[in-house]
């Protein structure tokens, strides 16, 4: 460990939780990160493994990478509404943190950071050798140029929802050009690792006027060079990127990657894999078993699995009849079978959900029962909500989300006996996410997330005004959880946030507006040529160092 680290008082009480048993090694280090120790020191202080150094006499360099993506419209990426454009961009913009495939969070564009004993002021140091790729200098004017546009209502980013919750611009303080700090309003535990969700990509303050196709000026380690939306993406290798490879040269070692529209249609995707046409299939959008059952048994294919918080979630809006009445989204709710679910629609391939969003692995996790599949309750609690003779109701589906449609077939066919009659309406994808915020009933998938308290300030609570965050997508919004997850936010014990989320996970499951019946698996399968890549929960591509063996 180096001796000028500064080590947060709070990572002694974690040693002393992962001595009693109360922490495993992941989580120590998931926390220690957090709070500003290197992964290197952390990893050295409970004895974890170092990953391998990658020599130069292993890698090639020169290349062309061929995925399969759909080439989706973007313009600002804090309003990215699902991981598929972020795979592409990020090979041109980068974030100020990288949390990887094991969920440890690491410095990147900025190379340090450390919090108060209180966690609500966080101090972040900026790199000094990074250049955009139209040469600009990198400084901490476009971290807080970056943060500000995420706190803007009039950009409606999701990070609002996230960062907004316990951060304004008056918390914004620059204290050189390569630092500075924020006054948060709230403790909170996660920040470094919120620079790391998808839409947070760091922009040029100088040149960003609101469309990235107009101003692509990233720190990442490849240029934009096409980009037709629904046609191909280009990018190609920077000669000046600020990171140096095994060899002593700039990163990175391959030399171009298209992403290709194939359509949203699975088959012939996986029919070009197979064949050799294309390398990898981005299945950050659709990550179901599909593709993974297909190829497992290919000479030329790699499989890398990797559990995931993944999931389904069937959304009512309750600012809408007839879900604003809580006995008709609870009837809902009771006619999922959820064993059943699982195994018809993901092959079995994950696990069952219980109506609140947060995941059996998370560290906070609070174990509860699964909801059993009760008809007859559900046609009782829709006869003391008015409707005796049953319910009509329209269910808004993706097509290409084969597993979600599933889904759907299989709530219709058990909601039956409950008197509700669900109408499915199946639209392409893209469609979809035109109106997932406006629909009364759908099915949307939401990504990983490492800690239970993201995915809820992202999608369950109110801004300062009252008004649901960006991504709150059924307008539910209940003081009493709002006050628990602000409280769950600051709270470093595991222990204690876990006695705070059996209280947040019984509100929405009880009173929420939600169904969960299954988390999922995912894969990464790539041609064999693809080399050091690893599998990412949220199925992000990080390429800086991957080469092709050609």
């Amino acid at each position: 460990m180096k001796a000028k680290e500064t080590i947060h008082p709070a990572i002694l009480e974690l040693k002393n939780d992962l001595d009693r048993r109360k922490l495993s090694r992941r989580e120590f280090l998931r926390y220690a990160t957090l709070l500003g120790m290197s992964a290197a020191a952390a990893g050295q202080m409970v004895g974890w493994p170092w990953p391998k150094k990658l020599w130069a006499a292993d890698i090639k360099r020169g290349g062309v990478l061929k995925i399969s993506q759909q080439i989706q419209k973007i313009d600002h990426p804090a309003r990215y509404s699902w991981l598929m454009p972020s795979n592409s961009m990020r090979m041109i913009f980068e974030y100020m943190t990288l949390t990887d495939a094991d969920n440890i969070t690491h410095p990147y564009l900025c190379e340090r950071w450390s919090a108060s004993e209180d966690l609500k002021t966080w101090t972040f140091d900026v790199r000094k050798d990074v250049k955009f790729n139209n040469g600009d200098t990198f400084t901490a004017d476009d971290c807080i140029f970056t943060i500000n546009q995420w706190l803007n209502e009039d950009v409606k980013s999701s990070l609002l929802g996230l960062v907004g919750s316990y951060l304004d611009p008056t918390g914004l303080e620059k204290v050189n050009d390569h630092q500075f700090k924020l006054h948060l309003k709230r403790p909170e535990i996660a920040v470094p690792e919120h620079f790391f969700q998808y839409t947070a990509q760091v922009l040029n303050h100088r040149t960003f006027e609101g469309d990235m196709k107009k101003a692509p000026h990233g720190t990442g380690p490849f240029t934009l060079d096409t980009y037709k939306e629904g046609e191909i993406c280009i990018v190609k290798a920077r000669k000046d990127y600020w990171q140096a490879g095994a060899d002593g040269k700039p990163l990175p070692y391959i030399e171009e990657i298209r992403f290709i529209d194939m359509g949203g249609e699975l088959a012939p995707q996986i029919a070009a894999l197979k064949s050799g046409e294309i390398d990898l299939i981005d299945a950050s959008d659709n990550p179901g078993p599909q593709i993974m059952a297909a190829v497992k048994n290919d000479a030329h294919i790699q499989v890398l699995p990797v559990p995931t918080a993944t999931t389904r979630v069937l959304r009512m809006r309750v600012d809408m009849k007839p879900w604003s009445d809580n006995r008709v989204r609870m009837a809902l709710k009771l006619c999922q079978n959820r064993e059943k679910i699982l195994a018809l629609a993901y092959q079995g391939e994950g696990l069952q959900g219980q109506d609140f969003h947060v995941y059996p692995k998370h560290p906070e996790y609070c174990e509860k029962s699964i909801p059993p599949y009760q008809p007859d309750k559900a046609k009782q609690l829709l006869a003391e909500a008015g409707f005796a003779n049953g319910l009509d109701v329209n269910l808004a589906v993706g097509s290409e989300w084969t597993d979600i449609v599933r889904y759907a077939e299989v709530l219709k066919q058990d909601a039956a006996p409950a008197g509700l009659r669900i109408n499915i309406q199946t639209m392409p994808t893209s469609q979809y996410w035109e109106k997932w915020t406006e629909v009364d009933l759908g099915v949307t998938p939401w990504t990983h997330r490492p800690l239970g308290t993201m995915v809820p300030n992202l999608a369950y609570i109110a801004d300062e005004e009252g008004k649901p965050v960006p991504w709150n997508e059924t307008r539910w919004v209940d003081e009493e959880f709002s006050a628990l997850l602000d409280k769950a936010s600051g709270t470093l014990d595991v222990e204690q946030r876990r006695q705070i989320f059996c209280q947040l996970e019984e509100i929405q499951m009880t009173r929420g507006s939600i169904g969960i019946a299954y988390w999922m698996n995912t894969w990464m399968c790539p041609n064999k040529k693809l080399k050091n890549v690893k599998a990412h929960p949220n199925l992000v591509f990080l390429f800086n160092e991957a080469w092709l063996d050609i």
